[in-house]
């Protein structure tokens, strides 16, 4: 029987190949060797699950793995106390993988879907089966089509569950005409400065949270980058300034700080804390390679919060 979670994170699942140490910027057409190789379990669904298991949330995976390094991404994922009973094998594709290039600066993909491609109908699946009840949150990791996610929307708040997107840079949800009508329908939506541009036509954090909230959506989570982040809880509005630590690898920054504040949010923090929390996640991830190794413990956590005379317990 399966372990009901406090949150499900659903979504891509991938083996993230990462390449790094480069003595200049991959050019098209020209070979250069990498210093560092390394494997980890990637995409925004095992990131964030990842790190809200380590903070101590109840979480599960739901998502799509091949018989090629299937079972290697669920031993990882369970190693990390993620759940992963509700992952699906499929026989036929191999298991979704990115070759990423990296500085600390900025990073390249390429990507093979593979399993990945039957996500969207097993998730239809789950739902008509009720696979989701008594979960208290799901967080999508992935954003569904565009013309069937207001439906999904409206099944998944029918099962009792608030939910969050972070749409990870899909171009028909950055510049779709329908998009902000379909984001009123969710609890929390995290989107980075550059899609946030994009869906407002605002520069600035300010500008960008308040078109959020002439258009009716109430919980935004703006990930700034070096510029911090920035919040729209109902019609308040929290900005902080970046974490400052030495970075190494972007990968998986704003997962992690999806992870962050929705632990803090299941916890019971307020706003700000959470946006706190948030930042500080995202910030130390990227002190190791890949997008989990740098992921704070919860004494870690707390004691950045302390420094700020917030706390996390």
């Amino acid at each position: 029987m399966k372990m009901i979670p406090d949150v499900v994170v659903a979504g891509e699942l991938f083996a993230d190949l990462i390449l790094s140490g480069f003595s200049e910027w991959p050019q098209p057409g020209k070979e250069i060797f990498a210093k560092e190789f390394r494997r980890e379990i990637g995409g925004g669904t095992a990131i964030t699950a990842c790190g809200l298991a380590k903070l101590g949330s109840r979480v599960a995976a739901f998502g799509i793995v091949g018989n090629e390094w299937g079972d290697w991404v669920r031993e990882e994922l369970t190693r990390r106390k993620v759940a992963t009973e509700w992952i699906e094998f499929d026989g036929n594709e191999p298991t979704a993988f990115t070759v990423i290039a990296t500085t600390p600066q900025d990073r390249a993909f390429l990507t093979y879907c593979g399993a990945n491609r039957g996500f969207e109908p097993s998730l239809k699946k789950a739902l008509k089966e009720n696979r989701f009840a008594q979960v208290r949150h799901i967080h999508l990791a992935y954003p569904p089509a565009i013309e069937t996610a207001m439906e999904l929307f409206e099944q998944l708040h029918r099962n009792g569950s608030t939910l969050s997107l972070d749409v990870g840079w899909r171009e028909e949800w950055i510049k779709g005409r329908r998009v902000l009508e379909l984001l009123r329908q969710v609890d929390f939506f995290f989107p980075n400065e550059v899609e946030a541009r994009h869906l407002t036509g605002q520069d600035q954090p300010q500008q960008i949270l308040g078109v959020f909230r002439s258009a009716g959506l109430k919980r935004v989570a703006l990930k700034l980058g070096a510029r911090g982040a920035a919040l729209l809880w109902d019609d308040e509005m929290h900005f902080v300034e970046a974490h400052q630590v030495r970075a190494v690898d972007t990968t998986g920054a704003g997962d992690c700080f999806d992870a962050g504040f929705l632990h803090g949010w299941l916890s019971g923090k307020t706003p700000l804390t959470c946006l706190y929390m948030a930042s500080i996640c995202g910030a130390l991830s990227t002190t190791e390679y890949g997008g989990i190794a740098g992921f704070p413990a919860p004494a870690h956590l707390n004691h950045e919060l302390q420094k700020l005379n917030l706390c996390a317990k």
